[in-house]
């Protein structure tokens, strides 16, 4: 795929695309008397029934497809855009056209945006593992915006930028575990931080057991893939010295839920135990990318959780980097002590916010579903923050209530803290987080259980990763730096 920002039409489109919502065409465009009545009578049609979404009629002597910009249910009128440019896209591949043409010198630059990714969306395939792979066919998007082109263009090439970091998320995390091993994910940032230039410390077992990060050593010790945490710092010069933004991210890259064993009929998904450092590692790449003006570290906390001879045991106890003793009840509990580490080290970091992602409850998927992340937050203005910047970038989140009185389930007869609660396991698992956040600091933790990984087709993933995250911490960063 190709996107072309032109101030004017080229002539070389095979094809023209019209947004519409109801009877009404969106953005501009230029259509004789005689198509207009033409486009008045499809547009009458889709509601009685003769023509439907993505219609392909000529239109003065133009081939042109009617995409409907509000089709869905739920959606926002941003979101419904990208599942317009989403749906044009993978039906001008199936019908091979080579160049397409959309009208949108109207357009505000939040539209653009949003048409633009969902263009890229139709464009992502995980085909790795396929011995026959689909021919893919090349669609050039020629956007015409008049005056707009060199504003648009900027709008363009970032979105590029951040659609690329959202595949890559989407890669690392649809890869099976045996070949995305803590140890290779490890490679993976090392990419990534060379092609940045980011400054990048990488912790095997030997530098955590020593520097006392036990809730990885803990989790990742009975495995032959070995634990390790992983911290990149980017840091521009015009960056305020008063705000450091930290992001957290659970990797666990497989999970069997180790002496606690998962059931056997979705313990495949697992694989997607590591979304959080997923994203964590691709919102990096598109700050330091796009040379967004503030200091943002990543911690990515890797390991696998396995069953072996060295394996944690359910009633172990082992003193956490900020000394608390922690006993673990249930070893399937251990995204939450993985990150322990990860907060613990965004701490001595000095981070002012700290941001954690982690598929980390079964409570949360119960709780709200596919479609929109449950987060908590010890800050009501980065709570705001953080919807505001979801809602910018079509993501949903809900806040969910750091409900002290749950707290009490955590607290250990042999330790200080054990790492399950008895009740409202989201809650309980986010108030367990919150006893490893620095005093003094604005804290958020995601639980992306729900959201990071889908098994039927939900808005632009038909299966596997979603990417979810990314794109809002990106955003994130963007208003926290303003």
């Amino acid at each position: 795929m190709k996107i072309k920002i032109e101030s004017k039409e080229s002539g070389k489109a095979i094809a023209h695309a019209l947004f519409f919502v109801k009877k009404s065409i969106q953005f501009s465009s230029v259509l004789s008397e005689k198509a207009t009545e033409q486009a008045e009578t499809v547009l009458n049609g889709m509601e009685e029934g003769p023509f439907e979404d993505l219609e392909f009629l000529e239109l003065d002597g133009v081939p042109t497809f009617f995409v409907n910009a509000a089709k869905e249910r739920g959606l926002t009128s941003l979101d419904h855009l990208r599942m317009a440019a989403y749906r044009l896209a993978k039906q001008a591949k199936k019908k091979q056209i080579s160049c397409v043409s959309l009208m949108l010198a109207d357009a505000a630059p939040e539209q653009l945006k949003s048409i633009i990714h969902g263009l890229y969306y139709a464009e992502y395939e995980f085909d790795r593992y396929k011995t026959k792979k689909q021919k893919s066919f090349s669609v050039v998007y020629e956007i015409v915006v008049q005056d707009q082109a060199k504003e648009f263009s900027k709008i363009a090439n970032d979105v590029a930028i951040e659609q690329a970091s959202i595949s890559m998320a989407r890669d690392w995390i649809n890869t099976p575990g045996s070949d995305l091993t803590p140890s290779v994910f490890v490679s993976e940032a090392e990419k990534i931080a060379k092609e940045t230039g980011l400054k990048i410390k990488v912790r095997d077992i030997k530098a955590l057991q020593k520097e006392g990060y036990n809730g990885l050593v803990t989790v990742g010790k009975g495995s032959q893939s070995l634990p390790y945490m992983v911290t990149l710092e980017y840091k521009p010069a015009k960056a305020s010295k008063d705000l450091h933004l930290a992001l957290v991210g659970k990797g666990l890259t497989f999970d069997t839920g180790g002496i606690s064993l998962k059931p056997a009929s979705t313990m495949w998904e697992m694989c997607c135990d590591m979304s959080g450092a997923a994203a964590v590692l691709g919102a990096i790449r598109t700050i330091a990318l796009l040379k967004l003006p503030i200091h943002v570290s990543a911690v990515l906390c890797l390991a696998e959780n396995r069953i072996g001879s060295k394996a944690v045991l359910p009633g172990d106890i082992f003193t956490a980097k900020n000394g608390k003793t922690v006993m673990v009840d249930n070893t399937d509990a251990e995204g939450r002590l993985a990150l322990s580490d990860g907060l613990a080290e965004a701490g001595l970091l000095k981070a002012t916010h700290i941001i954690d992602l982690a598929t980390l409850t079964g409570a949360m998927v119960r709780a709200l579903g596919y479609a929109v992340t449950g987060f908590f937050s010890n800050d009501e203005k980065l709570a705001s923050k953080i919807l505001e910047a979801g809602q910018t970038c079509c993501e949903k989140f809900w806040p969910m209530p750091l409900e002290e009185e749950y707290a009490d389930g955590l607290k250990g007869k042999f330790a200080d803290l054990q790492n399950t609660g008895s009740d409202a396991g989201a809650i309980s698992a986010a108030l367990f987080l919150k006893e490893f956040v620095p005093e003094n600091t604005s804290w958020s933790h995601w639980d992306i259980a729900g959201t990071a990984f889908v098994t039927k087709p939900w808005k632009y993933t038909s299966h596997g990763a979603t990417g979810i995250g990314v794109q809002t911490l990106v955003e994130l960063a963007r208003q926290l730096g303003e």
